[in-house]
Order: C-alpha cells, then sequence, then structure tokens
C-alpha cells in the first residue's frame, strides 16, 4: 500500500499531458488502364484514406452516397464533379465495415472502376473506464492522468520533464474513436501561485500531439509527435496505476 502510495505522488509530483498512430493509406486514382490502385484496401478505424490522382478526368463516389469527392467533397464544401485538375484528397473511416465506392466517368456501384475499403473494427473500444492514471512500469516518475468523457470527447495530462530537467505539463483535448485517441496537445504558462493567480496572464502555446491506443482495460501505447523543436516523436507501452474507476470491460 505505501509503495502505491509513493508510486501515485510521484506521478502527480510531475508535469504534462490522444493518427499507435493512425495510418494513412494511399490509393492511386486513373492512369493508362482507368483503376483505382489498389482496387481492395483493409485498414483499421481511424485510419485514413489519401486519394491521389495519376491521369484522366475522374472523382471518388461512395456507393451508398456516403462521399463524393474530387477537387474536394461535396459535403466538405468542395465540388465533388469527376475532373482532371485535382491532385489530392484524404478521407477518414472512423466506422466499421465495408465501403465501395467508384468513378462516375468509367463505372457504377460495384461495376467499371469500382474499389472497395474494408475497414476492421478494433478489438478494444474506449470506454470511460479508461479514465485514470497511466505509466510506464520501467520510467516510473512521469506518467498520464487520462480523462474519457461521452461523445467521443477525451482529455489527458502528461506529468513529465522538459529538457533542462524541469517539471512539464502537457495538456491533451481531443477525441477518440474505437481503440485510438488522438489529442491536440499544449502547454500552459503564465500562471502564478494564489492569491497572485490571473486567469488573463495565462497562454496555452501548441506542444504537438499525443496519441493514445488501447489493447484492453489496462494496457495500451502512448505515442507523441511534438512541434516544438528540440523534442523528438516517440511512442512507450502504458499500463494502468490501479484498477480502473469503472467499469472497463
Amino acid at each position: 500500500m505505501k509503495n502505491i502510495f509513493v508510486l501515485f505522488c510521484g506521478l502527480l509530483a510531475l508535469s504534462a499531458f490522444g493518427t499507435a498512430h493512425a495510418d494513412d493509406h494511399v490509393v492511386q486514382v486513373g492512369g493508362a488502364s482507368d483503376t483505382f490502385s489498389p482496387s481492395t484496401l483493409t485498414i483499421n478505424t481511424g485510419d485514413t484514406v489519401t486519394f491521389q490522382l495519376v491521369s484522366g478526368s475522374h472523382n471518388v463516389v461512395s456507393d451508398t452516397g456516403l462521399f463524393r469527392c474530387a477537387n474536394g467533397c461535396d459535403a466538405t464544401g468542395g465540388n465533388g464533379n469527376a475532373a482532371s485538375n485535382w491532385v489530392l484528397f484524404t478521407l477518414p473511416f472512423n466506422t466499421a465495415g465495408t465501403f465501395g465506392y467508384y468513378c462516375e466517368p468509367h463505372g457504377s456501384p460495384g461495376a467499371g472502376m469500382h474499389g472497395t475499403i474494408r475497414v476492421n473494427a478494433p478489438a478494444f473500444s474506449i470506454t470511460s473506464g479508461i479514465t485514470g492514471l497511466w505509466y510506464n512500469s520501467a520510467q516510473s516518475g512521469h506518467g498520464f492522468d487520462l480523462q474519457v468523457f461521452g461523445g467521443g470527447v477525451a482529455s489527458a495530462i502528461w506529468y513529465t520533464f522538459d529538457n533542462a530537467g524541469n517539471n512539464l505539463w502537457i495538456v491533451g483535448q481531443g477525441t477518440y474513436s474505437g481503440n485510438k485517441a488522438t489529442l491536440n496537445a499544449y502547454t500552459v504558462t503564465g500562471g502564478f501561485f494564489p492569491p497572485a493567480f490571473d486567469s488573463s496572464k495565462i497562454s496555452k502555446p501548441t506542444w504537438g500531439t499525443l496519441i493514445f491506443t488501447f489493447s484492453d482495460c489496462g494496457n495500451g501505447t502512448a505515442a507523441w509527435v511534438p512541434l516544438v523543436p528540440g523534442y523528438v516523436s516517440g511512442s512507450m507501452p502504458i499500463t494502468r496505476v490501479g484498477p480502473a474507476l469503472v467499469t472497463c470491460p
């Protein structure tokens, strides 16, 4: 019990805190044979697909009307008409299932210039039961306070140190889908100890991105992609400190 208390205090004494990172997959469009390449693609929930025009006049249209894209996508203010002057567009796939698509001038739903994306459901999905303290036992002395809310929203604080050995709190806010949470990360500076505290003095400079991926209720991976010079991207396995605060399947 004493060791758990010391560890808990050690985590809270440190400072700051989420594409494993979500992957992007490329599908080439057109070319000499007017095809999608690859025509069948299998990805994981939360991944994105970037469609890259090779040549010709094409668009990418969902068999079921889910999306229609070329110069951007209709539903996001772009123009999904077939064209030869677009280069790239990227679509996220956050729901498991099979998604067929085709090019309007060169195919029809399920035929002609047609492609299929299969999105695997994660073996584990994040719930509010993930909320709690997490750390890497081989690096005791820094760790994460993760909070999972309803509606796919999550936040975290990474209690760690900067490159000079000073306490650093990295705060993350973002969303989760399946077993993955991707959070925009920033630091908080400018505050003073009460009663001198003044919220108008606080600034929140961007630090980078935090990504959490969980295999079950007690094990996961924390990854980070800094934008601040002097810090490098990395990842590490993490485990829960103590039992789940609420039911976690």
